[in-house]
């Protein structure tokens, strides 16, 4: 088979950890006899940079191009230490969500057994946990309009704005997990206080008698919050808008131990976009010190669901377990014991991609 993927580092440690997810998919495609053809593109600050653009046209065309897109991480203190700068490099994302249509952002949170020790849970309340978080990621009050300041800069304002369409759209992405899961959603709002959430309630409830076999719960987001800490098995399939499922999913990160651990699909109108859900840590870039793990495990994500190889897919997961097993692994989880590089925690994964029966 033949395939294209483009593939955007971005900042930060994001060309640290996408090379070690690109060997990945090298040796996976040598094992099954696949030829892959990369493109790279700029977004983020290097972006800014190199065009003044967050998201360049030309690294559009790249990604309309693709069967899929890798993505690292977008990020740069420069930026954030800049209250005042007139383009940031995390309108490049926003921009790219918009212009691929990418509208749901798909999280699965489970535990790594032999990392368990590494959550700051205790085990009984981890083990067994496995549910998927769908976020809605082009509306919300990330997208909302009005947004601005005031002429004498002492107010600021934005808007939350939802349609029926877009809640529907997400809500039945949710509902097709859940009907392929344990067959419960919980959709979690603010529906006592926010308008948007009150239409997001009424649309599932009209939605909802056509899935009879999923149980449908509702449940405020400071409760959800409190539940994922409290009682993090309670959940099989999360919907949630784009605000409230930004911050649930880097809470729930947390359960399996590690930021670095988790991987993220983004699909949508066009094609989809696979990426890892931590950030671009600045402060790591350069050092040979992140983990590359939920990277790796966003391209056997990009194996499974856009390119519909799910045995290249689960390779790459064996592989990535058997590296944690082995106790392959880069400082955020090695507690007292050796800590691996990037580079060496990749290689290994890669090398047991291809010897691994």
């Amino acid at each position: 088979m033949n395939f294209k993927i483009a593939i955007l580092p971005g900042d930060g440690i994001g060309p640290e950890i996408i090379g070690q997810a690109v060997k990945a998919i090298d040796a996976v495609c040598h094992k099954y006899g696949h030829t892959v053809n990369y493109t790279y593109g700029i977004v983020g600050a290097a972006a800014i940079d190199a065009c003044n653009d967050p998201y360049p046209e030309a690294t559009h065309r790249i990604c309309m191009d693709a069967d899929a897109v890798l993505f690292g991480a977008i990020g740069d203190p420069r930026f954030d230490n800049n209250p005042q700068a007139r383009i940031r490099p995390e309108q490049g994302l926003l921009k790219m969500r918009q212009a691929l249509g990418l509208y749901a952002n798909i999280r699965p949170v489970s535990i790594f057994p032999t990392l368990r020790h590494r959550s700051p849970l205790r085990q009984e309340l981890i083990d067994g946990v496995d549910f998927v978080c769908i976020r809605e990621l082009t509306g919300g009050i990330y997208f909302g309009r009005p947004q601005g300041r005031s002429e004498d800069g002492q107010t600021a304002f934005d808007s939350c704005v939802y349609t029926k369409a877009e809640i529907r759209r997400i809500c039945d992405l949710g509902f097709n997990y859940a009907r392929n899961r344990r067959k419960k959603l919980t959709v979690v709002d603010k529906a006592n206080v926010l308008a948007t959430s009150r239409l997001w309630r009424e649309t599932v409830q009209e939605i909802a008698p056509a899935w009879p076999d999923i149980e449908v719960e509702y449940m405020f987001v400071d409760n959800a919050a409190m539940k994922l800490i409290q009682q993090p098995k309670h959940f099989d399939v999360i919907v949630t808008e784009n605000m409230f499922g930004d911050i649930l999913t880097d809470e729930a990160s947390v359960i399996s131990g590690s930021l670095g651990l988790l991987p993220s699909a983004s699909v949508g109108l066009h094609t989809s976009l696979f990426e890892p859900i931590h950030g671009s840590y600045p402060q790591a870039a350069g050092k040979n010190i992140a983990n590359p793990v939920a990277t790796i495990l966003s391209a056997a994500m990009m194996f499974e669901y856009a390119l519909r190889l799910p045995e290249e897919g689960n390779k790459i997961r064996q592989a990535v377990a058997n590296t944690l097993q082995q106790e392959i692994v880069t400082e955020d989880i090695s507690g007292n014991g050796k800590a691996y590089g990037t580079e060496e925690v990749g290689d290994a994964i890669a090398r047991l991609i291809l010897t691994d029966n």
